[in-house]
């Protein structure tokens, strides 16, 4: 006999509940998995799991996609950041001006490179790091500035060179949200001394775990980083099996790609073009139901473009009004989302030894207070865009009845 369900007592019509995480990615996986099934074999005949023949052909294929002269592999985008900041010449003590709004690994990384982190407000719109603060944050002790670009869009470029020109500063790049993003031409990452990228699995090019890789066309800044990712090991360590004897010329960790994510990422960065694409579409049907929702900004989207930059979307992220209770709504409704982020980095506990108070950042601790990302990635379907949008349209009208 055929088994119907009936409708819970008081569900609405036309409303589903089941659950809508914040992501997923098991769809893209299902169709690329003859691709990755193929790369993943050629790792187990190979028979070097770590730092092997797959790794180099990433790194050598994401060259050639972001026009880098160097891509250096690493296990994860924080490890990239800390040692980036190191091959860049970071010595101990040294400032690094960073933005108060970010996640803690941007502050983090500069404190495990042996640095100290000076903050600055970001701007008005586009959440970027604000060259005007920026100035106002140098002291005699600042080596480093580190704009970080997030979520759809580059910080401001232009100004930060600017600055740095004129203080003497080294630019690093937090691009680690930033694969496919452009500054006239220039990838992400290749807009200083060198970037990063996080594969970490939520990003446009996502791994299934940890991975992360640092972007230069230095030539010495490449060499160092290679040398540190695998214990300070001098010259040829890659897929090199006798490398393992190689003097060690400085202090290094061990921070080695695992060829298993290497795999997925190659297989992954063919159908990186159509991710971006998707997730462009996406976002702009987000913009449309949401724009004109009273208590709801589209932010960053809303905001325009520096001059010469491109919009690649990685979180779509909005403003609300009892940003909160919103979210409350939304999980009482099966919807995942995330807050970037609940705190600024100036007010995180394990800084609080340098003195910032609140009021500090005011643009970067409203940030905090408003801003909520809202399911967003290549597997979701334009009808589960419309079930978010319908919900905090609910969740308005509600608030304002």
């Amino acid at each position: 006999m055929k088994r119907t369900l009936s409708r819970p007592e008081g569900t609405p019509v036309g409303r589903t509940r089941s659950p809508l995480p914040f992501f997923d990615q098991s769809k893209t996986f299902r169709e690329l998995w003859p691709d990755i099934r193929e790369n993943c074999l050629r790792v187990m005949d190979r028979g070097k799991f770590s730092h092997g023949s797959m790794v180099a052909e990433f790194e050598r294929e994401l060259a050639r996609w972001t026009g880098a002269g160097h891509v250096v592999g690493v296990n994860s985008g924080t490890d990239a950041l800390v040692l980036l900041l190191r091959a860049a010449g970071l010595r101990p003590g040294d400032e690094v001006v960073v933005p108060a709004y970010s996640f803690i690994a941007t502050a983090g990384a500069v404190v495990l490179a042996g640095g100290v982190p000076v903050f600055a407000d970001i701007e008005e719109q586009g959440y970027g790091i604000d060259p005007a603060s920026v100035d106002a944050a140098v002291t005699p002790r600042t080596r480093m500035v580190m704009p970080v670009h997030l979520f759809d869009r580059l910080a401001d470029m232009d100004g930060v060179h600017e600055v740095a020109r004129r203080r003497g500063l080294t630019v690093l790049e937090d691009s680690a949200e930033a694969i496919g993003m452009r500054l006239r031409g220039v990838h992400a990452g290749l807009l200083g001394t060198g970037g990063v990228l996080s594969f970490f699995p939520a990003k446009t090019l996502g791994a299934i775990g940890d991975a992360g890789a640092l972007l230069t066309d230095d030539d010495a800044v490449a060499e160092t980083a290679r040398a540190l990712r695998h214990h300070g090991r001098s010259g040829q360590t890659l897929d090199d099996f006798p490398g393992i004897a190689n003097p060690t010329v400085l202090p290094g960790c061990n921070s080695k790609m695992d060829d298993i994510q290497a795999a997925v990422l190659l297989a992954k960065l063919s159908r990186l073009e159509d991710a971006i694409a998707r997730r462009a579409q996406l976002s702009a049907r987000y913009d449309s139901r949401l724009r004109d929702l009273p208590g709801v900004r589209a932010v960053p989207s809303g905001a325009p473009v520096h001059p010469g930059g491109n919009r690649v979307v990685y979180v779509h992220l909005v403003e609300v009004e009892e940003r909160d209770a919103l979210v409350a709504h939304l999980a009482g409704a099966g919807i995942g989302t995330e807050v970037y982020y609940p705190l600024p980095l100036h007010l995180q506990p394990c800084f609080a030894h340098l003195g910032y108070a609140r009021g500090a950042f005011p643009r970067a601790e409203r940030a905090c207070e408003a801003a909520v990302a809202l399911p967003l990635h290549p597997d979701l379907t334009d009808a589960q865009v419309d079930r978010v949008c319908d919900e905090i349209e609910d969740f308005c009208v509600r608030r304002r009845a």
